[in-house]
């Protein structure tokens, strides 16, 4: 795989339209500086960070682009390296809403990454903001390649969805038992 190569930067989505900056490899430092900030590098060591950037592209975003916009299939996940990136989830009438804001260290997009289901929520570079891809497709060679980091890969992103749910449930629980309330 040549990562150096600008013929084999990713073309899937979004990604397309955003500035590539380089391949991951370029940025393993900055990446294995993540690990005390995300959660999902905790059990990573410098190789492993080491090898799975030379599966990843770096991209820059610019305030109001879009890395990921709701409803669209995707195949790829998002590590942000720096700036910060606002969650946004269409209401009923179609009206864009703010849930959340991720920032260095966290990941976005690996629900359809792996489930190849349509996006959830639009995610938009709220300032200048680099991170690196990871497709479904450079997965599964780091699977193939590297079955032990594979693993731990799917582990940690099996537990981050699962810790998700979690949350969002006990949220939604909240909610019913305020409207509850409120009758």
């Amino acid at each position: 795989m040549d990562q150096d190569d600008p013929a084999a930067a990713v073309d899937h989505g979004n990604l397309a339209k955003l500035e590539r900056v380089g391949a991951g490899s370029d940025i393993a430092g900055e990446i294995y500086g993540l690990v005390g900030k995300s959660q999902f590098f905790a059990e990573f060591s410098r190789e492993d960070i080491s090898i799975l950037s030379g599966y990843m592209e770096v991209y820059r975003a610019q305030p109001g682009e879009i890395l990921i916009r709701e409803g669209d299939q995707g195949d790829f996940m998002v590590l942000i390296v720096e700036g910060e990136v606002d969650i946004l989830k269409k209401s009923r009438r179609a009206e864009q809403q703010h849930m959340t804001s991720a920032g260095p260290g966290m990941t976005l997009g690996e629900m359809s990454m792996i489930d190849g289901e349509p996006r959830f929520a639009t995610c938009m570079a709220s300032q200048p903001t680099t991170f690196a891809a990871l497709t479904r497709d450079n997965m599964a060679k780091i699977i193939l390649d590297h079955p032990g980091l594979g693993s731990k890969i799917l582990v940690k992103m099996v537990t981050m969805l699962s810790l998700r749910l979690r949350q969002t449930s006990a949220r939604l629980l909240r909610v019913m038992d305020e409207a509850r309330q409120q009758v």
